[in-house]
């Protein structure tokens, strides 16, 4: 990798960024497709956000990820949100266009882009069960619902904020039948039993956890199943289902997928699906 004066200046705004693995995909991508430029993590602690978004102007860094904790935090100082990203509340993209910042949210699109890409998912009128209510849940609902399909169950340990996902999204979504339960319900077991997708879009798992809340013999075995979280070695999610027999993913190719998208918004060059997945296998 060459870097001149030319070079265009990509990169991550988190607190932490020391594990990142986008740094590789995308340097390694911008090599490998003769792009001038280079990915670099920009370690930003919460109160120094305003003044890292100020510096990306003035430095005229080209586009960022944005990562914990600034997803959410980060909108207001942003010149334009894409109305998806503004939907699910969160940004993970920028780009710098001549110093007007626009934000996007490429964990929707990246998130739909693996399911169809790595188990075959084909959304139409499909039941969805997603585990969590938080951040990533909203940007998976933006993506199944936008795509299609039929009916959408949120499953929490709160119920309350289940229900306040549901209430946010069902008007904006009249075609999809969206229903709230928490993990003690009985009727989140009958909806277990008629999924054709399972997320879990919680953090659980990410430490080495056992899904606890998930009782697999409910689960019809034509059931895909995908964990947004990932993990060197596996999750304990996914070698559980996997030793069942059931198709599943984890969250390496969702990682990939969305950095695919953001790379697309920054560059204009539509990589292959899977290109960025098969850079972090080989790693």
């Amino acid at each position: 990798m060459s870097i001149s004066g030319k070079s265009r200046i990509y990169g991550l705004l988190g607190d932490p960024v020391a594990h990142s693995l986008s740094p590789l995909m995308h340097n390694v991508a911008f090599n490998q497709r003769n792009i001038d430029a280079v990915y670099v993590p920009f370690h930003v602690s919460p109160g120094e956000l305003s003044a890292a978004v100020d510096g990306l102007r003035a430095l005229n860094v080209a586009g960022v990820n944005v990562t914990i904790p600034h997803k959410e935090a980060i909108l207001p100082f942003l010149n334009e949100v894409d109305s998806a990203a503004r939907l699910i509340g969160a940004v993970n993209t920028v780009v710098n266009d001549d110093g007007r910042l626009v934000g996007y949210n490429t964990d929707s699109s990246g998130f739909l882009r693996s399911i169809c890409h790595e188990l075959n998912f084909q959304p139409d009128d499909k039941c969805v069960v997603l585990l969590g209510a938080g951040g990533a849940c909203r940007a998976a609902v933006v993506a199944l619902a936008g795509a299609g399909v039929g009916q959408i169950v949120i499953v929490n340990r709160s119920l309350e904020r289940a229900e306040k996902l549901v209430q946010s999204f069902s008007p904006r979504f009249p075609n999809v039948d969206f229903l709230a339960y928490d993990y003690s319900d009985k009727d989140y077991l009958s909806a277990l039993s008629h999924a054709d997708l399972i997320v879990n879009t919680t953090s659980v798992g990410l430490h080495g956890e056992e899904i606890s809340f998930l009782p697999l013999e409910h689960i019809k075995g034509s059931a895909l199943i995908y964990d947004m979280i990932y993990s060197a070695t596996e999750t304990p999610f996914i070698k559980s289902v996997q030793t069942a027999g059931w198709l599943c993913a984890d969250g390496l190719g969702m990682l990939a997928a969305q950095g695919e998208d953001a790379f697309f918004l920054w560059t204009g060059v539509r990589l292959p699906a899977g290109y960025m997945k098969k850079i972090l296998v080989q790693r």
